[in-house]
């Protein structure tokens, strides 16, 4: 059984740590801020001009001002502020977001990531994913493993246009957990409930390292 987008994100989860500033990009990502938890002290940064946001309003408290790097709308925190683009880029550029979290395209076995266009195709542009993947300490992909064609998104090279070169830490797509190996390669360290080690062998194209017994993911 593969993971939804839901599963993807609350795996994530686990990887925050209290006090971090984060970043959540479009898609996958955003879901991860209904799923922090209570117990952790973080705080959302979104390159509009957000910091402090908090889980996606309930249908009565939707404010059509207050929204994140993709158009959603969002909740704010106590204590949360609002600033002009150039002072999020500031925080971004200078090192203050200590975990970024994208969805992808593409990643390849070096860690290069693509994730802001397809040729041939209308985009509404790369946002600030080229500065995020430039500044961030530990960069965390949400995707999905492969196409809906069937097509591994995990490769040896990237095949569309690159958004960051060696930058990516670790990935959660609907079937494992991987952490990229220094010099090349995608490290199995879990896999979701009910897949298979060779079903995540034969979803990857590029190199698949497993050592030892794999565990599943622990979701809940």
């Amino acid at each position: 059984m593969s993971l939804d987008k839901i599963g993807i994100a609350k795996r994530i989860s686990k990887e925050i740590e209290n006090g971090m500033y984060i970043n959540l990009g479009i898609g996958i990502p955003t879901l991860v801020a209904n799923y922090i938890p209570d117990n952790l002290e973080v705080v959302l940064q979104s390159e509009n001009g957000l910091l402090g946001i908090g889980p996606f309003p309930t249908e009565d408290k939707v404010d059509a001002d207050l929204i994140n790097a993709g158009k959603q709308t969002v909740s704010m925190l106590p204590g949360s502020v609002l600033f002009n683009s150039s002072e999020s880029f500031a925080m971004i550029r200078g090192g203050h977001v200590h975990l970024t979290i994208l969805g992808a395209m593409e990643v390849s076995e070096n860690g290069d990531i693509a994730n802001w266009k397809i040729p041939g195709k209308m985009v509404k542009g790369m946002g600030g994913a080229m500065d995020l993947v430039a500044s961030a300490e530990n960069i965390i992909v949400a995707m999905q493993h492969t196409s809906k064609s069937g097509k591994s998104k995990l490769l040896k090279e990237c095949s569309l246009p690159i958004t960051g070169i060696r930058c990516v830490n670790k990935i959660v797509t609907n079937l494992a957990v991987m952490d990229v190996h220094p010099e090349g390669g995608f490290i199995l360290r879990e896999r979701a409930p009910g897949v298979s080690v060779d079903e995540i062998k034969e979803a990857t194209e590029g190199r698949l390292i497993v050592e030892g017994d794999i565990p599943e993911m622990k979701i809940d």
